[in-house]
Parts: C-alpha cells; structure tokens; sequence
C-alpha cells in the first residue's frame, strides 16, 4: 500500500469515529441531560433514538445517491449535514436551556440524515479505491479499527466533556465533524468518473434496483435471520448501556470519569472480543455459526441472571456487562463474515445497507425501551434475555449460507454502529 492510499484510509477513519462520537458520546451524560433540561427519561432516550431512527430510512437512499453522483461528494454533504445539526442543538441547548428541547431534537433529527451519508458510504468507497483483495481488507479492518475505538472512548470522552460544561458533548460535535470535512476534501483522491456507457449500465441497474433485491432475499432467505440477529444485538447493546447510566448516577451517585470508565467496560468486552473472534473465524462459515450460537447463549444466560440476582450489586453487574460484551463480540463479527462469505462481492453493498439499517433499528429501539423499564429492571432483562435466546434459535436453524465458492477471498462486511 503506497504512502498516499495510508493517507486516503487515515482521513476516511475520521468519519466512523466523528460518527460514533456524535451518538455513543451522549450515552453518559443522559441522566445529567434529563436533570438539566428538566424533562422525562423517555424524552431523553429520543435523544439518542432519533438520530438512528432516522438513519434507517436514510442509509438505502444515500447508497443510491453515492452510485449516482460519487461516493466522496454524498460523503462530505453528510458530515456538513451533520455538522449543521450539531450547530442547532448546541446552540439550542446554550440559547434556550430546557425550552429548547424540540429544537435539539430537530438537530440530532438533521445528525441522523448526515450520519446514514457518511460512515455507510465510507465502506463501499474503500472498496472502489483499491483493487486489490489484500488492500481492501486491509483498509477496511482501519476503518473499523477507529469504529470500534470510537465505541470505547465514546463514553469516556462524553463524560470528560461534561465535567467542563455539561452540555459539552453536543458543542464538541460540529467541531470534529468539520475536522473530518476537510481531511476528506484534501486528503481523499476520488475514484474516476464512469464513462457514459458505464453511467448508463449504472442507471438501468437502478431502475431494476428493487426486482434483483426481491430476488436476491427471496434467493437468500437466511439473510433475513441475520438482519434480524444484528438488530436485536444492537438494540440489546444500547438498551444495557442505556440502564446502566442510569443506575451508575441514580443509585450509586457515580458520575464524571469514574462512570465514563465503568461503561468503558462492556464497550472494551465487546471491542476485544470482535477483533479475536475475527481473527478465528477466517472464512469458516461453520464457525461463524458456532461462535455466533456460543456468544447469544452467553448473552441470554447474563440477561437471565441479571433478572434473578440483584443487579443493584456493583461487583455483579459489572461482571454481568462485561459478559454480555464478550457474547455480542462474539456475535457481530461472524454475522460480517456470514454475510461477506454467504454474498457475492456485487451483491455486498446493497446487502450492507440493509444489515446497517436493522442494526441502526436496534440502536434506536434499545434506549427508548430501557428508558420505559428502568424502574422494572426484571422485565427488562427478561425482555433481553427472551430476544437473545431467540437470535440463538435463529442462528441455529435460520442462518444457513451454505459453501463458499471456491477461489473466494475474504473481505470484511462493514458494521454500522
């Protein structure tokens, strides 16, 4: 890889990260947030809700938008789009204090339209920049290398924040989307233009976008056991976080650096147990299976006995949360290789924008769910321990991507979130 392809994947990382950032970087401050702001813990888990919500809807659109008119164009209008709405909330926030929440609301809500512009295109770009199997994989391990570091200094960071001003975190976002802006706009070569007759090959395959996507899934059945798995794990993930902030401040009165640590830990789990998984599993579709059954099982039984111990227990809970990030570290990577090995490499950007969008529904559900359960903590791990059993079941009977075809290499599918 020459010196300038290493510059080219070090500006496309800033974009995972400034994305995770915008979102996970909240996360601790939320029981703060709702105090200031003097609104309702369900009100608060909009907050964070909002911004994947959207994105679902406009993932697909922006993959189609990026066929169109460029990858590095929709790119920098997503992180601008997204640095405007980090503008309105901070300034909402500054400017009005807690009348403003519908107006920090509407930011976070233009956030998610720049955020589904972004990191999911960053993905697909990395593919049309190198040519190479070795390159891509390569650069596609970097760009989620600062994903998942994203993950773990996410909460960290927000908290650190918080401690200057408490509405840190939101002002801090506008400034490090426009960092990310013009390391793309000047580090970023964009890959050549079609040629007329490419361009109108493009066109006829988007007109028949929705047919061949029909028949792919309706091919490929499976896949639909894997959207389903990715967004339960998700909405699993961000739904314990969300309850452990909560708990952390409410009942323990830890806050600041202390608690940006102790939600650090799941994160880390996860994070370590993803880049060994990953290592592992190679391109063996049987053990992609195992290891994702192994880790929703080791998911289901931590949420079992989350309902049945006091969770209130500080040792126990943290024990609790850093098995629960070992099972989903085990989970996600075998679905990216279920997904890269079971697909053919055309077929893996439109697969990759659905599996982005369901994992993006979980990471909208899991914080409004937690938020209406925090004070009935035994139905909300019942209620996580009842879905990871049956991510289990759909693993074992749903997911089943037969043989690779001979001479396939691998590539890593992407992760949203």
């Amino acid at each position: 890889m020459t010196e300038k392809k290493k510059w080219d994947l070090a500006a496309l990382s800033s974009i995972p990260l400034v994305m995770t950032l915008a979102n996970s970087m909240l996360i601790p401050i939320l029981p703060l947030m709702q105090r200031k702001l003097k609104i309702s813990a369900l009100q608060t888990s909009l907050i964070i809700t909002i911004y994947a919500g959207v994105s679902i809807v406009c993932i697909p659109i922006a993959g189609y938008l990026s066929d169109r008119f460029g990858r590095k164009l929709v790119i920098l209008i997503g992180l601008s789009i997204a640095a405007i709405g980090g503008v309105v909330s901070s300034l909402a926030v500054w400017l009005m204090g807690h009348s403003g929440y519908w107006l920090i609301l509407a930011g976070r809500f233009v956030q998610g339209i720049g955020a589904a512009g972004a990191f999911p295109i960053v993905l697909p770009l990395v593919g049309d920049m190198f040519k190479r199997e070795e390159e891509v994989s390569s650069g596609l391990g970097m760009i989620e290398t600062a994903n998942t570091f994203g993950k773990v200094l996410s909460p960290v960071l927000g908290s650190a924040l918080a401690l200057i001003i408490w509405y840190m975190p939101f002002a801090v976002i506008p400034v490090i989307s426009a960092v990310s802006i013009l390391s793309v706009a000047f580090l970023v070569k964009a890959p050549k233009k079609k040629t007329p007759e490419k361009a109108d090959q493009s066109d006829r395959s988007i007109r028949a976008f929705a047919g061949s996507l029909k028949s792919l899934l309706a091919e490929k059945r499976w896949l639909y056991a894997i959207f389903a798995i990715g967004g339960i794990a998700m909405f699993i993930t961000f739904g314990f976080l969300y309850y452990l902030s909560s708990v952390l401040e409410d009942h323990y009165g830890i806050d600041g650096i202390v608690k940006g640590l102790l939600l650090a830990i799941p994160l880390s789990a996860i994070c370590a147990a993803s880049f060994i998984t990953g290592k592992i599993v190679g391109e063996n579709k049987r053990r992609m299976k195992v290891f994702s059954v192994v880790g929703l099982l080791l998911l289901t039984a931590a949420m079992v006995l989350c309902g049945l111990v006091n969770t209130k227990a500080l040792w126990f809970l943290l024990s609790s949360m850093f098995v629960s990030g070992v099972g989903i570290g085990l989970v996600l990577p075998s679905l990216d290789a279920l997904i890269t090995e079971g697909i053919e490499k055309q077929e893996r950007g439109t697969i990759t924008s659905l599996y982005s969008s369901a994992r993006f529904i979980g990471v909208a559900a899991g914080p409004l769910i937690g938020s209406v359960l925090t004070k009935n903590e035994t139905v909300l791990f019942y209620l996580f321990s009842g879905c990871a059993l049956l991510c289990a079941v759909l693993a074992v009977w749903g997911v089943k991507p037969g043989k690779p075809k001979p001479g396939r290499s691998a590539e890593p599918a992407a992760r949203a979130s």
